[in-house]
């Protein structure tokens, strides 16, 4: 990122002005307005650039000056850099030019993602987070040729988890500048903002988000919704009257009461049609259990409800689009901690389904509460499950933050799930389901299943989802194992460091696309 103060070009008047915008009032500071502007690395010509429509626009209302200073400030604009400039339009006091690559960028085979969608969200956050820095609080931002990309490049590259600070980041307000494609903007507004909401629930400290907080939270943010969504709060008794005693064998370690979440998103206009099931891991914070985890990062486990986030706020999202479609969203919310009433290793409980599990490693909690809200789900006759967790440590080893895991019985379901994933960037990538790994499982001493495989180092990830599996009937299943993809520290570059809200979007352009199939 390069900044020039038009020394060299401007009449005295104008460099007085630019000169002048570094020493205005705090007040005067408190309504400036900024300007993302995006161009294509131009392939015909070495060292140029080709000015996207809006910002053609905005070089001819200058009678060419913007592409003037483009061409003395340095060299031609790369993918994802930024040059600003100061003073040269009136309405906008600071001006972001972004690099979005190539203009014949598409979806890319080896890369699994849009590469265009994918630059165009890189760049405008980049320019984004600059006028952020310069303390710009309301931003137009180009729509680059697909607004729907650009607002979910603004509306995430700008969230920032500062609650609990004094010192705080600009508050930054944004819009499409022209009205291009306003409807693309807005659903990308609302794609955005509803991964945002997953990232606020994982990113805060568990003692602020309980499992009675967590379901709080997504009540106040359905209420708006209202028509068509309801809620349901499942206290213990309830959960005992469901004997959910895998669900409770995790929660009783913990003096926080357990929920379960349950959300009824009637969005089709056949109210019944099947709908999708979404199931939710919801540690709320997960210290391992009696199967204590080492303390350091310790503190990263407060994200360990990332299913739950993501699945609530894809429904919120779903009801935001007003999709049409039924969605119900499930989420077992509960602590895992050690105390005297905690499960120890080698405890014996028993799932909704019947099915005994002997509990060898009270870490490996997170397939127990998922065992009974599957078995739940399936008493609404679903059309899919999908539940998503942030379940192994060795989905990370094995994925990293490229993609998510799935693991489905079902090709159609792995297709709508990867074709989403394409759209949104947020990756998915298919593992096995063999029966080598439900033997694993399946080959317990004292009960039907044991919640670790037989060969502990080996498979985790997949011996995990050999354990779900045992707890679903349904043809259409996928479980999406996100532990890899939980957190960001520089891999998604529109994403600051945190918690990611990863795959909220995937989720939702999933919903989205089984509509259209339909």
């Amino acid at each position: 990122m390069t900044m020039f103060l038009l020394r060299r070009v401007l009449p005295l008047a104008t460099r007085q002005t630019c000169c002048r915008s570094f020493s205005v009032s705090q007040s005067q500071r408190s309504d400036r307005k900024g300007l993302v502007l995006g161009v294509f690395e131009n392939e015909g010509e070495q060292g140029s650039v080709h000015l996207t429509e809006a910002a053609a626009g905005f070089d001819k209302a200058l009678s060419g000056k913007l592409s003037e200073l483009l061409k003395i400030s340095g060299p031609a604009l790369k993918k994802g850099k930024s040059r600003i400039f100061y003073g040269i339009h009136e309405d906008f006091p600071c001006v972001a030019v972004v690099g979005l690559g190539k203009n014949n960028a598409a979806v890319c085979g080896a890369e699994n993602w849009d590469s265009s969608k994918e630059n165009i969200r890189q760049a405008v956050s980049v320019g984004c987070r600059l006028l952020q820095d310069l303390e710009v609080n309301h931003v137009e931002v180009d729509g680059c040729g697909d607004a729907q990309s650009a607002a979910e490049g603004a509306v995430l590259g700008l969230f920032e988890y500062d609650q609990l600070k004094s010192k705080k980041k600009t508050k930054v307000t944004t819009q499409l500048h022209g009205s291009a494609d306003s409807a693309g903007w807005e659903k990308g507004v609302l794609y955005a903002e509803g991964q945002n909401l997953a990232r606020l629930l994982m990113e805060a400290p568990a003692n602020h988000i309980t499992p009675t907080a967590f379901a709080s939270i997504i009540e106040e943010k359905v209420a708006r919704h209202a028509e068509h969504v309801t809620i349901h709060k499942r206290s213990q008794d309830w959960i005992q009257n469901q004997e959910m005693g895998a669900f409770l064998s995790v929660s009783k370690g913990s003096e926080e009461p357990p929920v379960f979440l349950e959300l009824h998103y009637n969005g089709s206009p056949d109210p019944t049609r099947a709908p999708l099931v979404l199931v939710g891991k919801g540690i709320t914070f997960d210290s391992g259990g009696i199967s204590l985890k080492p303390s350091l990062s310790m503190d990263a486990m407060r994200a360990d409800m990332g299913g739950a986030a993501t699945v609530c706020a894809s429904v919120v999202t779903a009801a935001a689009l007003k999709l049409p479609v039924n969605i119900i969203g499930l989420a077992p919310l509960c602590e895992n901690m050690p105390s005297g009433k905690a499960t120890k290793p080698g405890d014996v409980v028993k799932a909704k389904n019947g099915k005994t599990i002997q509990v060898d490693n009270t870490d490996a909690e997170g397939r127990l509460i998922l065992a009974d809200a599957l078995c739940y789900g399936h008493t609404f006759n679903p059309r899919a499950i999908v539940n998503v967790a942030t379940l192994t440590g060795a989905m990370d080893v094995a994925l990293g933050s490229a993609a998510a895991g799935v693991f489905t019985n079902s090709d159609w379901l792995w297709e709508q799930l990867h074709k989403a994933s394409v759209v949104t960037g947020d990756r998915v990538w298919r593992m096995p389901l063999f029966q080598h790994y439900t033997r694993q499982v399946t080959d317990s001493q004292l009960a039907d299943l044991n919640n670790i495989g037989k060969y502990s180092r080996s498979g985790g990830a997949c011996t995990a989802a050999a354990f779900l599996r045992e707890f679903v009937t349904a043809p259409h299943w996928a479980h999406l194992d996100i532990a890899g993809v939980m957190s960001n520290k520089d891999e998604v570059p529109y994403l600051r460091k945190g918690m990611s809200g990863r795959p909220t979007r995937t989720l939702v352009e999933f919903a989205t696309g089984v509509v259209h199939n339909d």
